[in-house]
């Protein structure tokens, strides 16, 4: 599962460049976006589940 987030992590942010630089896929910038979102809340999720254990 973490690595599941580090790798959406990563191709959000790839996404996210290539739709900043390049004026023809602006698509990606928000498909990058839309990544980002789902890895942060992947992570905070693994954080909140890993501190309620006791």
């Amino acid at each position: 599962m973490p690595a599941l987030a580090i790798i959406l992590l990563i191709v959000g942010v790839v996404l996210l460049f290539t739709g900043l630089f390049v004026e023809a896929v602006k698509f990606l910038l928000w498909i990058g976006i839309v990544i980002l979102v789902i890895a942060i809340i992947m992570g905070l999720l693994r954080y909140i589940r890993r501190g309620t254990r006791t």
